[in-house]
């Protein structure tokens, strides 16, 4: 490869880097490597060690995707688990029996919306509609707004949750990593007692979440259709009058949110050495993510997210698309409402960045509307919610001194290089129970179209 502008002796120390930081796998013989790359490179190695720090593994390595030892991963358990998180037959404990097997986990978590909702808040019993990508699912005008099945935080993304031990905006799903110790606080009868089984926070919410979601096992089709040996295939050495429990369906679940993976952004593909995956404004942009801007101080990983909290003075969530939230609710405390301790309020997990651009609400209260908005915020650090007392703020909460032009080359990388635009690989077309998905209410079939 000739690189004109770099002289033999600094060509062989790229080479040298390259090779010793894990870049140069297979890199494009077409991709000239620029001074950007040189730069970015260094800055990657400068936080992480290496580039491969923050890559994904291939979503069909099962042995190199995070996972707990109590549920290790294996590919029959996957596939059991890509229909179950689709399927809305597992909704057989609605509130109002209109709702009956009319909506699943993908009805807050869906592939259009980057496994979000598109919405500011998610609806799953009580919603109706999908739109185009979820942007159209509305409440029911039959429910009372306390028989809405609604969370009053914005649902957080099921992508790359395999690099989250711990689950939830604050954190309280999970028996290990940062909840070691804090058992008083898995409060018997309630979602977080789920935590005593044992596991870490993406099994713990999948179990949780189908009694809180008022779905069950639907063990007449289980046992009546192709879920029958998908059941078997997954877990063979259960009996079968064990093998339907809610807590299978959770692990299957589990195994599949796991395999979410982001392999396929530009960012992924320019750490595989595709170096022309990335446009310079957004080399100069995650430039600025690595440096200037120290985004990675608190976004790191593959997932480029981390198990800390921080209170960012971000409003909470509320507007007239919002149900049964009060502004007196714990939930707003953020890790302090599982907690309880006074260091912990208002301070709230560091997400994971991928695909973000695809549903335009953004922090626990959807209060921004585009990435844009959010990196604005954070470069002015002056907080927006007045309850959050400003001892609490986080010192990583302070001005960034980014120009114009730094702010629309972050804003770029993060929306078009950390986005992957191919993750319909992970969705069926179809479950067995031929239901439409991720809704099977009249109007999504409606909007659904293709759905026949």
């Amino acid at each position: 490869m000739k690189i004109p502008f770099l002289t033999q002796k600094r060509s062989s120390i790229l080479i040298l880097l390259l090779v010793a930081t894990g870049w140069g796998c297979t890199p494009s013989q077409n991709d000239p490597v620029s001074s950007t790359d040189i730069a970015l490179n260094e800055a990657l190695v400068k936080t992480g060690g290496s580039l491969v720090f923050f890559r994904f593994p291939a979503a069909s390595d099962l042995q190199k995707i995070p996972q707990d030892p109590k549920n290790p991963l294996t590919a029959e358990k996957v596939e059991l688990g890509r229909h179950l998180y689709h399927e809305t037959a597992l909704a057989i404990n609605p509130k109002v029996k209109k709702s009956l097997m009319t909506y699943s986990c993908a009805s807050c978590h869906h592939v259009d919306a980057g496994f979000q909702a598109c919405l500011p808040q998610g609806i799953g019993e009580g919603g109706l509609g999908y739109g185009s990508i979820g942007e159209g699912r509305q409440s029911d005008p039959v429910y009372r707004e306390s028989e809405l099945d609604v969370q009053p935080l914005r649902s957080p993304s099921t992508l790359n949750i395999a690099y989250q031990p711990n689950v939830l905006w604050n954190g309280q799903f999970g028996a290990t990593g940062v909840n070691k110790g804090t058992q008083n606080n898995w409060t018997k009868d309630t979602p977080k007692e789920a935590n005593f089984l044992g596991f870490e926070g993406v099994e713990t919410q999948a179990i949780a979440g189908l009694t809180v979601h008022r779905m069950g096992s639907n063990e007449d089709l289980f046992r009546n259709s192709t879920y029958r040996k998908l059941f078997q295939n997954a877990f063979p050495n259960v009996p079968e009058v064990d093998r339907y429990s809610i807590k299978n369906i959770g692990l299957a679940i589990a195994s599949y949110e796991r395999t979410l993976l982001a392999t396929e952004a530009p960012f992924q593909r320019w750490l595989r050495g595709e170096k022309g995956a990335l446009s310079d404004d957004q080399k100069k942009g995650a430039l600025l993510f690595f440096g200037k801007g120290n985004c990675v101080q608190c976004h790191t990983g593959p997932a480029l997210n981390s198990m800390a909290f921080y209170a960012m003075g971000m409003s909470d969530l509320s507007g007239s698309r919002v149900h049964n939230v009060n502004p007196n609710q714990s939930d707003h405390k953020g890790r302090g409402s599982f907690t309880g301790k006074a260091e912990d309020m208002y301070k709230f997990k560091v997400p994971q960045l991928y695909n973000l651009r695809d549903s335009p609400f953004f922090g626990h209260g959807s209060n921004f509307r585009t990435v844009r908005e959010v990196i604005m915020y954070k470069n002015r650090a002056v907080a927006q919610n007045s309850v959050v007392p400003s001892g609490q703020l986080a010192k990583e909460f302070s001005p960034l001194h980014l120009s114009p032009e730094e702010i629309s080359q972050l804003t770029d990388f993060i929306e078009n290089s950390l986005r992957d635009p191919k993750l319909t690989r992970y969705v069926p077309t179809l479950t067995p129970s031929g239901y439409c998905i991720p809704n099977n209410d009249i109007q999504t079939r409606v909007d659904r179209s293709w759905f026949r």
